[in-house]
Protein backbone atom coordinates (compact mmCIF):
# COMPACT_ATOMS: atom_id res chain seq x y z
CA UNK A 1 0.00 0.00 0.00
CA UNK A 2 1.41 3.69 -0.89
CA UNK A 3 1.80 5.85 1.86
CA UNK A 4 -1.45 8.23 0.97
CA UNK A 5 -3.11 9.80 3.96
CA UNK A 6 -6.46 8.55 3.36
CA UNK A 7 -7.80 11.00 6.07
CA UNK A 8 -6.32 13.99 4.08
CA UNK A 9 -6.32 12.23 0.30
CA UNK A 10 -3.91 12.47 -1.92
CA UNK A 11 -3.17 11.21 -5.60
CA UNK A 12 -3.11 7.77 -6.31
CA UNK A 13 -0.61 6.07 -8.84
CA UNK A 14 -1.16 3.97 -11.84
CA UNK A 15 0.15 1.23 -9.57
CA UNK A 16 -0.81 1.71 -6.35
CA UNK A 17 -2.96 -1.01 -4.21
CA UNK A 18 -6.54 0.35 -3.12
CA UNK A 19 -8.23 -1.58 -0.64
CA UNK A 20 -10.65 1.37 0.93
CA UNK A 21 -14.26 1.03 0.32
CA UNK A 22 -17.20 2.93 1.12
CA UNK A 23 -17.66 3.71 4.96
CA UNK A 24 -20.84 5.02 4.43
CA UNK A 25 -23.74 3.17 7.11
CA UNK A 26 -27.29 4.46 7.56
CA UNK A 27 -28.70 3.87 10.74
CA UNK A 28 -32.34 3.65 12.00
CA UNK A 29 -33.70 6.95 13.26
CA UNK A 30 -33.68 6.93 17.08
CA UNK A 31 -31.44 7.56 20.22
CA UNK A 32 -27.79 7.11 20.12
CA UNK A 33 -24.89 8.10 22.19
CA UNK A 34 -22.20 10.41 20.21
CA UNK A 35 -18.38 11.10 20.34
CA UNK A 36 -17.28 14.50 19.12
CA UNK A 37 -14.59 13.03 16.83
CA UNK A 38 -13.11 16.14 14.89
CA UNK A 39 -14.80 19.71 14.94
CA UNK A 40 -13.27 22.31 11.90
CA UNK A 41 -14.51 26.12 11.92
CA UNK A 42 -15.52 27.28 9.06
CA UNK A 43 -18.04 30.42 7.54
CA UNK A 44 -20.86 29.90 6.78
CA UNK A 45 -21.94 31.46 3.68
CA UNK A 46 -25.88 31.81 3.19
CA UNK A 47 -28.01 30.75 0.22
CA UNK A 48 -30.62 32.76 -1.33
CA UNK A 49 -33.51 30.92 0.59
CA UNK A 50 -31.86 30.42 3.94
CA UNK A 51 -33.32 32.02 7.00
CA UNK A 52 -30.13 33.53 7.85
CA UNK A 53 -29.09 35.65 5.59
CA UNK A 54 -25.19 36.91 7.60
CA UNK A 55 -22.29 35.03 6.83
CA UNK A 56 -21.20 34.17 10.44
CA UNK A 57 -18.46 30.90 11.47
CA UNK A 58 -20.03 28.06 11.83
CA UNK A 59 -18.33 24.55 13.38
CA UNK A 60 -18.13 21.72 11.20
CA UNK A 61 -18.60 18.44 13.79
CA UNK A 62 -17.91 14.63 12.88
CA UNK A 63 -19.61 13.03 15.39
CA UNK A 64 -18.95 8.91 15.74
CA UNK A 65 -21.73 7.01 16.84
CA UNK A 66 -22.20 3.42 17.34
CA UNK A 67 -24.75 0.74 18.10
CA UNK A 68 -24.88 -3.11 18.40
CA UNK A 69 -26.35 -3.70 15.36
CA UNK A 70 -24.01 -1.58 13.17
CA UNK A 71 -20.65 -0.89 12.88
CA UNK A 72 -19.46 2.97 13.87
CA UNK A 73 -20.89 5.60 11.46
CA UNK A 74 -19.82 9.03 11.10
CA UNK A 75 -22.80 12.01 11.03
CA UNK A 76 -21.59 15.47 10.09
CA UNK A 77 -23.05 18.18 11.31
CA UNK A 78 -22.93 22.16 11.60
CA UNK A 79 -23.23 24.30 14.30
CA UNK A 80 -24.09 27.77 12.94
CA UNK A 81 -23.31 30.92 15.02
CA UNK A 82 -26.13 32.91 14.82
CA UNK A 83 -28.51 34.16 17.73
CA UNK A 84 -31.62 32.43 15.50
CA UNK A 85 -29.80 29.23 16.07
CA UNK A 86 -28.70 30.02 19.55
CA UNK A 87 -31.50 27.19 20.84
CA UNK A 88 -29.14 24.49 18.79
CA UNK A 89 -25.87 25.98 20.54
CA UNK A 90 -27.02 25.07 23.67
CA UNK A 91 -29.09 22.24 23.10
CA UNK A 92 -25.53 20.46 22.07
CA UNK A 93 -23.98 22.33 25.15
CA UNK A 94 -26.03 21.22 27.56
CA UNK A 95 -25.95 17.38 25.86
CA UNK A 96 -22.11 17.42 26.06
CA UNK A 97 -22.25 18.85 29.52
CA UNK A 98 -20.71 22.00 29.41
CA UNK A 99 -23.86 24.21 29.76
CA UNK A 100 -26.38 24.25 32.60
CA UNK A 101 -30.29 24.66 31.76
CA UNK A 102 -31.37 27.94 32.39
CA UNK A 103 -28.07 29.93 32.48
CA UNK A 104 -25.85 32.40 30.13
CA UNK A 105 -22.24 30.44 29.63
CA UNK A 106 -19.59 30.67 27.16
CA UNK A 107 -18.61 28.08 24.96
CA UNK A 108 -14.66 26.28 25.81
CA UNK A 109 -14.79 25.13 22.36
CA UNK A 110 -11.28 23.53 23.07
CA UNK A 111 -12.97 20.87 24.92
CA UNK A 112 -15.68 19.83 22.29
CA UNK A 113 -13.45 17.43 20.02
CA UNK A 114 -13.89 14.41 22.71
CA UNK A 115 -17.16 15.41 24.52
CA UNK A 116 -19.92 12.85 24.59
CA UNK A 117 -23.49 12.88 24.93
CA UNK A 118 -26.56 11.72 23.40
CA UNK A 119 -28.81 12.72 20.12
CA UNK A 120 -31.99 11.69 18.53
CA UNK A 121 -30.54 11.22 15.25
CA UNK A 122 -33.42 11.03 11.89
CA UNK A 123 -33.37 10.06 8.25
CA UNK A 124 -33.23 13.23 5.93
CA UNK A 125 -33.87 12.12 2.12
CA UNK A 126 -32.62 15.02 -0.01
CA UNK A 127 -32.63 15.24 -4.32
CA UNK A 128 -28.53 15.81 -5.47
CA UNK A 129 -28.31 18.24 -8.02
CA UNK A 130 -27.70 15.31 -10.77
CA UNK A 131 -31.60 14.18 -9.73
CA UNK A 132 -30.20 11.34 -7.56
CA UNK A 133 -32.68 10.58 -4.38
CA UNK A 134 -30.51 9.87 -1.33
CA UNK A 135 -30.55 9.51 2.01
CA UNK A 136 -28.13 10.55 5.38
CA UNK A 137 -28.31 10.45 9.15
CA UNK A 138 -28.88 14.33 10.68
CA UNK A 139 -29.25 15.12 14.23
CA UNK A 140 -33.07 15.99 14.83
CA UNK A 141 -31.88 16.95 18.82
CA UNK A 142 -29.24 16.78 21.13
CA UNK A 143 -30.49 15.50 24.29
CA UNK A 144 -30.17 16.51 27.74
CA UNK A 145 -28.29 14.29 30.02
CA UNK A 146 -31.51 14.01 31.66
CA UNK A 147 -33.54 12.90 28.76
CA UNK A 148 -32.13 9.60 28.03
CA UNK A 149 -34.29 7.14 28.06
CA UNK A 150 -33.91 3.24 28.20
CA UNK A 151 -36.29 2.85 25.85
CA UNK A 152 -35.54 2.85 21.76
CA UNK A 153 -31.84 3.17 22.87
CA UNK A 154 -29.93 2.11 19.39
CA UNK A 155 -26.69 2.12 21.24
CA UNK A 156 -24.29 0.04 23.36
CA UNK A 157 -21.09 2.24 22.43
CA UNK A 158 -19.14 2.68 25.31
CA UNK A 159 -16.54 6.08 24.34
Amino acid sequence: MSNVNFEQGGALGWDSQIEQESSFILLPAGEYEFKVEKMERATYQPSRNSSIQDTCPKAELTLSIQSEEHREAKVFENLILHSKLEWKLSEFFIAIGQKKKGEAFTPNWGEVVGSTGRCKLEINEYTTNKGQDRKNNRVATFLAPEDKSSVNSNSNFSF
